[in-house]
């Protein structure tokens, strides 16, 4: 089920709400936590039903092994859960992946395997891996099932993210306060999920152009290359924080507060900071249970970006089974391997051009992590750089004689001067994350009002005529 539907936003949420704050309104706080686990267990199987027993195993497995492992810290058990859960990622995500690369080195034929890859899997996995991890180091005590399973099934997170931990998660479930509406967060959430949903209906508007240009790399010139890129630049944000934000909307709406997973990232002057302000709880998942225990900085500076490379190269390989994705990761381990040492110089650069180089580094790697082979996106830098020449629009051919130093001729290119409205609104999207406030700083200002009201019932009507072309979220299928 998706969130930007109407069977989600029509009958599953205020089925939910309602369901779970009656049975908490009469006391019945475990029933009411209990509703809950069952209503995210239909919500995940709406999609598909062979689905949610494969969650449910998981959740069982990993409750099981993080049980025992708060009293015993056995470290071939830790090692054993761990080595479950990356097990269970490989077979569904990279089976495919290793099968066709075998065969395409020793030249042979063979069946590609017919697996579903569950949606929302790597969400949920790396969720109890760091569960499981924690039991071991001590830093968490037994938990009953049904607080686990609540904790790791929630709706709100389990297709998409945020990744949770459940020391900041599962202590609500116990607090009285959270069993009764409270009208400012069910507001708030509210106020954050019509924003979110905002941000995922113009994401959608640019997937045209987007579809166009990676679809057409080799006849892509210097403008449609720009255009797809940025375009697919904005969009990903656009969706993959929406969804971000309407997760933490819906948790507000129970009461319960999820992390947040965007902090204005294409604001960022280095990648540092940028992968502090991308995918938040990632980028904390990745630090605390990959680079800290492969040794971090303890060991050196050569053996820290060892440690950094080797993250970063396993992130894109997390992201998906794909030259492209691990491509990426190894980009973008490179990039932080030289931002550091680029710190350690001392080096100051005016704010401006830091800001504009890191913006365009993170552009190239999209383009990487979009394309679908390594040769489309070499295709498509290739456009960017200006080796497929400059092209510009018929319309423009008036000014023929203003424009002749640019070596442009006056052509349609792969034909992005008529995606017209997509055009338009790429330079305003661009302004809105440079320069304005995100939703989550937005609503530290915020005060249920009329004004609120009449604007945020605007936002959501809009989207809900939008429901038509409703689309996936992007992050679903990593």
């Amino acid at each position: 089920m998706l969130f930007n539907s109407y069977e989600f936003m029509l009958i599953f949420l205020p089925a939910a709400l309602v369901g779970y704050f009656a049975l908490a309104g009469r006391g019945l706080r475990k029933p009411a936590l209990a509703f809950l686990v069952f209503a995210s267990l239909f919500f995940y199987g709406y999609w598909d039903t062979r689905c949610a027993p494969l969650l449910i195993l998981s959740v069982l497995f990993n409750y099981a092994v993080g049980f025992y492992l708060a009293d015993n810290r056995s470290k071939a058990l830790c090692a054993a859960g761990v080595a479950a859960n990356i097990g269970l990622l490989c077979y569904f995500k990279y089976t495919f992946f290793f099968m066709d690369a075998a065969a395409s080195a020793l030249n042979l034929p063979y069946a590609a395997p017919q697996i579903i890859l569950p949606i929302g899997i790597s969400f949920y996995t790396f969720t109890q891996m760091a569960y499981i991890v924690d039991c071991y180091r001590g830093e968490t005590r037994k938990r009953d099932l049904l607080s686990y399973s609540l904790f790791v099934t929630i709706f709100p997170h389990l297709v998409a993210g945020p990744i949770l931990y459940h020391k900041d998660i599962i202590p609500q479930f116990s607090k009285p306060e959270n069993f009764s509406v409270r009208y400012k967060n069910l507001s708030s959430g509210m106020a954050l999920f019509a924003m979110g949903l905002m941000k995922k209906t113009l994401a959608d508007s640019l997937s045209p152009l987007v579809n166009h240009v990676f679809s057409n790399p080799a006849a892509a010139t210097l403008l449609d290359s720009w255009a797809g890129a940025l375009a697919y630049t904005i969009q990903l944000y656009l969706d993959f924080s929406g969804y971000s934000e309407m997760a933490v909307g819906l948790g507000l709406m129970f009461n319960f507060n999820l992390p947040v997973n965007f902090n204005s990232p294409y604001k960022a002057k280095s990648i540092i900071e940028f992968w502090q302000r991308w995918h938040i709880t990632l980028s904390a998942f990745l630090k605390s249970y990959l680079y800290i225990p492969l040794g971090g900085n303890r060991r050196g500076q050569l053996m820290k970006m060892r440690n950094l490379f080797i993250t970063m190269l396993l992130c894109g390989m997390w992201h998906g089974a794909g030259w492209t994705f691990i491509v990426w990761g190894a980009y973008h381990g490179v990039l932080l391997v030289a931002n550091h040492q680029w710190r350690r110089l001392g080096v100051r650069v005016p704010g401006a051009f830091a800001w504009v180089a890191t913006f365009i580094a993170v552009v190239v790697g999209w383009v990487i992590f979009r394309a679908d082979s390594l040769q489309s996106a070499a295709e498509l830098l290739k456009a960017m750089s200006g080796a497929n020449g400059v092209a510009m629009p018929l319309s423009l051919a008036r000014f023929a004689p203003l424009l002749s130093w640019t070596g442009a001729d006056f052509t349609t290119g792969l034909g992005v001067a008529l995606f017209k409205y997509e055009l338009v609104a790429l330079p305003l999207f661009l302004l809105a994350v440079f320069f304005f406030p995100n939703p989550m700083q937005i609503m530290k200002k915020f005060r249920p009002t009329p004004a609120w009201a009449f604007g945020l019932a605007g936002v959501v009507f809009f989207c809900l005529l939008k429901l038509s072309n409703v689309t996936e979220f992007l992050y679903f299928q990593f």
